[in-house]
């Protein structure tokens, strides 16, 4: 395989031809890991054995006619959230180092059944609980667009982050609660769907709050997204929350265009959250979709977009500490020293406080929804600023400032590459669509690409 950034949507017309094989795409992947993540440290695990006995599988049954669909044969990793029967699942905690999945998560029997090679797991931040990417038990992920300072990855999906964005393989599973697949997204230069609550089936990835949990995919464009969407989605009777949607058509509209789209810009008291690098990336990204004929709009919020991030970390706390309950209050579980205080204080909230913060979300989704009368998506940048070092992270802080706004209102959103800091280092747009429009924010996403090539830039040194 020569190109090793190549998105999905290039690689399936070519393996479907016979002029690429699942092996060769398979092995290039597994030549990349090994030779560049012991620096990059993206993977938990890497199953080179069993992702070399697929692809030649694969490839046989493809050359004999019987090629599933677009994605037979494409590798994957997913992240170390999700079960896969008799592997190890750690959820990026090293007290976990030895917990062997009891089943197999609905999202990885369907990538499974859609002919895909799971070639492995990636890191995350201990119990997927941090929005920097960091993790003091297991090790944080190089962020790809730097090779000389260790910069944040974003978080939690870290590693799948990582990986993508350093070409080790084309796509990835992460999950999102307050910002773990945007984050990575944005920070490692990738693009990130954060679906709605009840597309993807959660059986099987392990919780940290079961009102906001959901997986979604990262991977090198806006179109492979959309495939990988298709692939995961629709109802599982172990996941009653996938009863609320119907499958999404993700792909057949993806080329309509933005033409006469109502879209909301950010709101001018908002703006000075933001580096000045990334407003600048936004603000072009507005006139490149006002080119394509978009009608770019001004909103009223009902809150401001800071606001929202304590009220996401209440639902977060209180959740996880009911699912983490006894490794948290047990002083001899060494678990990672930012992580636990941080589940450890979901056990200080009242009933008052989680149950409030469950019923102001239903009035502020109601006002939101007001408030986007005759507006198709809110576009936003993903982050107030670009990947910062490591040494300079504030675990006290967050970087979810924009993405739990989406979270705390049931929102779909597509995080992609929007341009470069003067430092190399990526900026992301954020489209914001209603609950369960996943197919519309691709479709914004998909048209801001084609007209721009910052998805095709690739880090230097991978």
């Amino acid at each position: 395989m020569s190109d090793p950034f190549a998105p999905i949507h290039e690689l399936a017309p070519e393996i479907a031809a016979g002029r690429l094989s699942p092996v060769e795409v398979t092995e290039a992947c597994l030549d990349r890991i090994a030779a560049l993540d012991p620096d990059l440290t993206a993977f938990a695990a890497v199953y080179a054995e069993e992702a070399g006995a697929a692809a030649e599988a694969a490839h046989r049954v493809i050359r004999a006619g019987h090629r599933i669909g677009p994605l037979h044969g494409i590798p994957i990793g997913v992240k170390d959230l999700c079960d896969i029967e008799g592997r190890i699942t750690t959820g990026g905690a090293a007290i976990w180092k030895e917990r062997r999945s009891p089943t197999t998560a609905t999202l990885v029997e369907r990538l499974r059944a859609a002919g895909m090679i799971i070639i492995g797991k990636t890191h995350t931040v201990e119990f997927a609980y941090g929005g920097w990417g960091t993790n003091n038990s297991l090790g944080t992920p190089r962020n790809p667009w730097d090779r000389k300072t260790h910069r944040i990855p974003g978080g939690s999906s870290s590693g799948t982050g990582a990986a993508v964005g350093a070409g080790l393989i084309p796509c990835g599973i992460g999950t999102d609660t307050g910002g773990s697949v945007r984050l990575p997204a944005a920070f490692c230069g990738t693009a990130g769907l954060k679906t709605s609550v009840g597309r993807i089936s959660t059986h099987g990835v392990l919780p940290l709050s079961h009102t906001l949990d959901t997986p979604g995919p990262l991977a090198r464009a806006v179109e492979d997204c959309a495939w990988l969407l298709e692939a995961m989605q629709g109802p599982d009777p172990r996941d009653r929350k996938t009863r609320r949607l119907a499958p999404a058509d993700a792909t057949s509209g993806l080329r309509r265009g933005v033409h006469g789209l109502c879209l909301a810009r950010l709101p001018d008291a908002e703006r000075a959250a933001f580096d000045a690098e990334v407003l600048a990336a936004y603000d072009a990204s507005l006139a490149v979709l006002e080119d394509l004929g978009a009608h770019i709009m001004d909103i009223d919020m009902p809150r401001a977009i800071a606001d929202f991030a304590p009220l996401v970390a209440t639902i977060i706390g209180a959740e996880s500490y009911t699912h983490l309950k006894e490794v948290v209050d047990d002083e001899n579980q060494p678990l990672d020293p930012d992580i636990r205080p941080r589940v450890a204080a979901g056990g200080q909230l009242s009933a008052h406080d989680y149950v409030a913060a469950l019923l102001d979300r239903e009035d502020v989704m109601a006002a939101f929804d007001d408030a986007m009368d005759g507006i198709d998506a809110l576009l936003t940048p993903t982050a107030c600023f670009a990947a910062i070092p490591v040494a300079a992270v504030n675990q006290e802080t967050t970087p979810a400032t924009v993405t739990r706004m989406g979270n705390y209102l049931g929102l779909t959103g597509l995080a992609l590459r929007n341009g470069f800091t003067r430092t190399g280092l990526p900026t992301s747009l954020l489209v914001n669509a209603r609950d369960g429009d996943e197919a519309l924010a691709l479709r914004i996403g998909w048209a801001y690409e084609q007209a721009t090539d910052w998805h095709r830039r690739i880090p230097e040194g991978y």
